[in-house]
């Protein structure tokens, strides 16, 4: 016993040595690796769950920890880390105009090799990711706009789903106006649209083909004139109201406050959590983003989701298996099983999503999953971040009415062009 004790002893100064040297504390190469994955919001964002379990029941010999980080505060978090020279493994790229930064900022390991190996035309998003020909992440995840809609709220207002097949932007308002009922705590709204700026901009931009980094915002007036008269007729809940009390669009959905939602594929998951959890009993359906013409195509917008490995990562090989694992098919279908839209497409990944106990399966539905283009929702540039500033301290001018709106285009046009170009 005490000759065991001695050894064990002797093992553990010879450990503390090594790390004191600054030997690794990581298992002997035959041993599991542990990589660290940067991510947000982990109990809440089903498919990263759904990534790690798949990933490491395919690769038994290394185990994944997750780095969780509030959504909130992500992009600067790893920015931070980033500068501070920080080695976890694995960094979510939660947008592109981020990923443009730590690309060009040579903070990330290259994966072109990788990205070039991928059919383009499987892959939504994957061109998203080209820096001057290099690549240095693989999308797992392509969100895109829809409408969600309240089912129940629909069949009282005798209003057949088959309707939103086709919807345009004027369809919409005027199904809202007839959507709304009552008044105070009792009132639902025809139409819940969040705070941000991409639910007026982005889809002004995707379906007119106006450029965001361009200095001239004339193209937005339509989107914005019909969300401002659906405000002032009390249709939307107020903008500075939804804002100054931080209202959450699932709140307003899920409770039926509000019978129309436009807002991304990604929330179909959330939906779907909740209603197993017994949270919310919402019928609810997905219907084509509404358009500005009835000519049957459907032009939305969205931007996906990716994996890079972090140029200071200790575990450089496993970090990549990882990152193509999640962008392969396997990858895909982990995410299409936890109600996740992924990059990959195809019919059978499309079968595998609709297969979802409460996934809503009609022709509407499923039009709404087979759009005919989507447009990244911020173009990725040099001053990407910074256009990005101007237009959402802008949108909350229009929007609070503090600035009428054509004084508000003016003044985009005017800051983009001396401040940014």
């Amino acid at each position: 016993m005490k000759r065991h004790l001695l050894t064990l002893l002797a093992g553990t100064a010879a450990l503390a040595l090594l790390t004191a040297c600054g030997g690794s504390s990581e298992p002997a190469a035959d041993g599991p690796q542990t990589l660290k994955v940067a991510l947000w919001n982990y109990a809440t964002t089903p498919e990263f769950k759904a990534i790690i379990d798949g990933f490491q029941a395919a690769n038994p010999q290394i185990k994944v920890e997750p780095v969780d980080i509030l959504a909130d505060d992500y992009a600067e978090k790893v920015t931070t880390m980033l500068a501070g020279g920080d080695t976890t493994d694995v960094l979510t790229m939660k947008n592109v105009i981020d990923y443009a930064r730590f690309g060009t900022r040579g903070q990330l390991l290259p994966m072109t090799d990788q990205a070039k190996a991928l059919d383009p035309a499987k892959y939504s998003g994957l061109k998203s990711y080209e820096l001057d020909g290099k690549y240095f992440a693989l999308p797992y995840r392509q969100d895109f706009w829809v409408l969600y809609y309240n089912k129940t709220l629909l069949k009282q207002a005798g209003v057949p789903e088959s309707k939103l097949q086709n919807l345009t932007w004027a369809d919409y308002a005027t199904l809202a106006k007839s959507l709304t009922k009552g008044d105070g705590s009792t009132k639902v709204y025809g139409a819940y649209q969040h705070t941000w700026r991409s639910v007026v901009e982005a889809t002004a931009a995707a379906q007119t083909g106006g450029d965001l980094l361009g200095g001239d915002y004339s193209f937005f007036k339509d989107q914005y004139t019909m969300t401002l008269d659906l405000q002032k007729d009390g249709v939307l809940l107020p903008w500075a109201t939804a804002k100054s009390q931080k209202v959450s669009y699932n709140t307003m959905f899920s409770t039926g406050k509000a019978a129309l939602l436009p807002m991304g594929t990604w929330y179909a998951a959330t939906l779907l959590a909740d209603t197993k959890a017994g949270k919310t009993k919402v019928d609810w359906g997905m219907a084509p983003l509404p358009q500005r013409a009835a000519d049957g195509k459907v032009i939305t917008f969205g931007s996906p989701t990716a994996f890079a490995v972090n140029k200071n990562s200790k575990h450089a090989d496993a970090a990549k298996k990882f990152v193509e694992w999640a962008s392969s098919e396997a990858g895909a279908t982990a995410v299409a099983k936890a109600g996740v839209t992924p990059s990959l497409q195809s019919q059978q990944i499309l079968d595998t999503y609709f297969a979802l106990p409460g996934v809503p399966g009609d022709a509407v539905a499923k039009k709404a999953f087979k759009p005919d283009t989507v447009v990244l929702e911020m173009p990725v540039g040099e001053k990407s971040s910074d256009v990005d500033q101007i237009l959402t301290e802008e949108h909350q001018l229009i929007m609070t009415g503090q600035k009428s709106l054509d004084d508000g285009l003016a003044e985009m046009a005017k800051r983009v062009k001396n401040e940014v170009r």
